[in-house]
């Protein structure tokens, strides 16, 4: 009966020290600021790079200069997806950010949009009187914004628009702001409305807005966090590129700078 016993042990400790074989690393948790346009990408790459690494991604969504403000304010993130480069390379030369873990993620795309089929037709849709409220993001905020006002300039068209122009917080409510009829049109990221069957939209010309060049910065917080470190790995990988392709943005050669 001992030697059964001692066996059945024995085949139960192996038994479990393959389990533990097939488990990954001690999985942790990664705090992430994501600028808005990103949203709906950054779900899917979470949920992929959970599902690969076993680690947690926590993001929250806003707008790229409202998180460079509340990082500078000791925020607890320990990585930042923003919607420009500008700020990412600031923190870094800050020494909020890790030095030389700045990369771009993404590059993204302006359209105008509205909900409807039709009303959106070209620039020449900014011109129409009947047009009583055109949606844009906060420029000081966020870059999307930036991107908005640069086109209507370069158009010569901000002056007489800006009476009509209804300001989000940030790319999201921009968007909401045209989705929810307060708003006929409205300046918007390309990726929350490439799925979009119904409206109509226009893809605004690159040569009206300086390249919405988007930036990842490894935070100071999140330089011992393996999590974090991981996450930004997975995202210059093949399978988070192709998520980002998916939703309308160009990618370039990961390149830290």
């Amino acid at each position: 009966m001992k030697a059964i016993a001692t066996l059945k042990l024995a085949l139960f400790g192996a038994a479990f020290a393959a389990g533990l074989a097939s488990v990954p690393a001690l999985a942790d948790s990664a705090k992430v600021a994501v600028a808005a346009n990103f949203t709906e990408p950054v779900k899917e790459i979470a949920a992929a790079f959970k599902a690969k690494t076993g680690h947690e991604v926590v993001l929250s969504f806003g707008a790229s200069g409202q998180f460079y403000t509340q990082i500078t304010q000791d925020a607890p993130f320990e990585v930042f997806l923003s919607a420009d480069s500008a700020r990412p390379k600031k923190l870094a030369e800050e020494g909020l950010g890790v030095k030389d873990s700045v990369f771009t993620y993404a590059v993204g795309k302006l359209v105008l949009w509205s909900k409807s089929p039709g009303v959106v037709k070209g620039e020449e849709t900014l011109k129409q009187a009947s047009i009583a409220k055109v949606s844009i993001c906060n420029p000081a905020a966020a870059p999307y914004g930036a991107a908005a006002v640069e086109t209507m300039q370069a158009l010569k068209l901000y002056d007489d628009l800006k009476p009509k122009l209804v300001e989000g917080a940030n790319i999201t409510q921009a968007y909401q702001f045209v989705q929810t009829g307060n708003a006929e049109i409205g300046f918007v990221a390309l990726s929350q409305v490439i799925a979009d069957k119904d409206g109509s939209r226009w893809m605004v010309p690159q040569n009206l807005y300086k390249p919405i060049t988007q930036d990842a910065v490894l935070l100071k917080k999140g330089e011992a966090n393996a999590a974090a470190k991981a996450f930004l790995d997975f995202l210059k990988g093949p399978e988070s590129r192709a998520i980002i392709e998916k939703f309308g943005y160009e990618v370039t050669t990961p390149k830290a700078s």
